[in-house]
């Protein structure tokens, strides 16, 4: 039997790929065009018509996956894994279509999104007007990441847990991913990705006549990892800049960075997060792109190792295991071995082949201890710093408003890439709004010290965790070896399917038509 933790996606905050194009100039300095005008029409549009992306049963090519063949197929292609998702009641095809939005910079560019279509059924629960689940995916630096693809693990997991159960779900992939031209990815820009996200969503509406779904009007919003803090910037904009086109019933942020000043001043601050070699450099590119002047030269910011070309990195065709092979990525360690301050437990964040500049590191504290953020839950961001990537990283910051719908924030306390902290963040912040608790569920599932509503989810999270234990010492390795096979499945191998189940239990209670 494989171990538990292979049976959930790879949704790591920084996990997967890269190395595609850019504009940079081969000096390390990003030359960002001036933007097109583009009309706000064309946002959303359609580029063709949908498509069926089929699937490769046992290598037959098939259009719809009928439950039994679905259940099948999750099962073979990861053990147990309908054990967590739950039997699939509906059929499933899965289309793409292509769609105009923008980019950093609000040059127009290209995206794609996938459409996931219940059908079938014996109690009606999959056909005529059924509620849409925006979905917001992880992090990847593949270019090659698509959501309409079910080959791979994570479109696989929200068709099984979502459209199989009778939600009507659109997963847009990003622009700079799956076919995109975009020679970057605008990594938790958010009005760029809430952008990205809602033209998704009208791309998927104007399909849904042709692709037989049909929008019963409940819109539920969700996203993993990178795509809980998108999920939750979606919500944001819908709300306070699109009310009247969308009507959100509720959402779901799932182990994302929503903090996200808090989240860089602990990352330089000495507690590195697993991951960060990749989503640091990727975040910073993003702020460059939209022309929020984070550096004059990569120089400024990197080891002269990596400085060349780590703007264009990512997404591209390489691995983060490839990159670091070939020299393009240190193995996650950030800060020279001398850098301080060092948090105990991070030292293998510290060391001689890091990737940034103690300069670069310094500049940064030193503007954190002048203008500190994140001192009182009510107003973490009344603060003003100057150093670039800081200011970046507050306007970013989702602790802005407070959302009027229903909200389950859920991760696990234990998480070395997304720190629960985050969550725990958002929801003293929203708390401290006034955000009613009715409307407001924090969700560790990490813990059976409280167990509610979330009860079955908590206790098979802690029998997983378990197993991964488990396996690892019969296979012979050490209690410390166990331990970090634990922390290595942690973020994308067991807290994902389960705050995923939770939210599928969370969307049912709030949701009902």
């Amino acid at each position: 039997m494989r171990p538990l933790c292979s049976l959930a996606p790879l949704l790591i905050l920084a996990a997967c790929g890269g190395g595609g194009g850019g504009a940079g100039n081969g000096s390390g300095v990003v030359v960002v065009p001036t933007p097109p005008v583009i009309s706000p029409s064309l946002r959303g549009s359609l580029i063709g018509a949908a498509s069926v992306v089929p699937v490769s049963i046992n290598g037959a090519s098939v259009n719809t996956l009928e439950p039994a063949v679905f259940k099948q197929f999750l099962d073979e292609q990861q053990k147990l894994s309908s054990n967590i998702t739950g039997t699939p009641s509906c059929a499933v095809t899965t289309y793409t279509v292509k769609y105009h939005t923008v980019g950093s910079a609000g040059e127009d560019t290209e995206a794609s999104t996938a459409i996931m279509v219940p059908s079938g059924g014996a109690a009606g629960e999959c056909g005529g007007s059924r509620p849409v689940l925006l979905y917001a995916h992880g992090t990847s630096v593949l270019k090659a990441t698509d959501m309409s693809k079910l080959s791979a693990t994570e479109p696989r997991l929200i068709a099984a847990m979502f459209a199989a159960q009778g939600y009507i779900v659109v997963a847009p992939n990003y622009a700079g991913y799956a076919g995109s031209t975009l020679g970057y990815h605008a990594y938790l820009d958010a009005a760029q990705q809430a952008s990205d996200m809602i033209d998704g969503l009208r791309a998927a509406r104007l399909s849904f006549a042709a692709v037989g779904a049909k929008d019963g009007g409940r819109l539920l919003l969700t996203g993993y990892s990178q795509g809980g803090y998108v999920a939750l910037a979606t919500q944001r904009a819908m709300q306070t800049g699109y009310a009247g086109e969308f009507n959100v019933t509720a959402a779901a942020g799932l182990s994302g960075p929503y903090a996200l000043s808090l989240f860089g001043d602990s990352i330089f601050g000495g507690a590195p997060s697993s991951g960060a070699a990749a989503f640091l450099p990727m975040l910073i590119n993003a702020g460059q792109r939209a022309n929020a002047g984070l550096y004059g030269s990569s120089a400024e910011v990197y080891e002269a190792k990596y400085a060349g070309g780590i703007d264009s990195l990512f997404p591209g065709a390489l691995g983060i295991g490839d990159l670091v092979a070939a020299g393009k990525l240190p193995n996650d360690v950030l800060f020279a071995q001398d850098s301080l301050p060092q948090t105990a437990g991070y030292a293998s964040a510290f060391g001689a082949d890091h990737l940034f500049k103690t300069s670069y590191r310094d500049g940064y504290l030193a503007d954190l201890r002048a203008n500190p953020c994140n001192t009182s839950n009510a107003t973490p961001l009344a603060c003003a710093p100057t150093q670039s990537l800081r200011k970046w990283l507050v306007k970013n910051d989702l602790r802005t408003y407070v959302p009027t719908v229903p909200l389950l924030l859920c991760g696990g306390d234990s998480d070395p890439v997304v720190p629960y902290k985050n969550a725990e963040a958002a929801y003293a912040y929203f708390s401290a709004q006034g955000k009613p608790a009715g409307a407001l569920t924090l969700l560790n599932v990490d813990t059976t010290a409280s167990l509610g509503d979330y009860a079955d989810t908590q206790l098979a999270f802690g029998v997983a965790k378990g197993t991964v234990r488990l396996t690892a010492l019969l296979e012979g390795k050490s209690g410390s070896e166990a331990d970090q096979a634990v922390r290595d499945s942690y973020h994308a191998g067991l807290v994902a399917p389960f705050c995923l189940r939770a939210t599928r239990d969370f969307f049912g209670r709030v949701a009902r038509p």
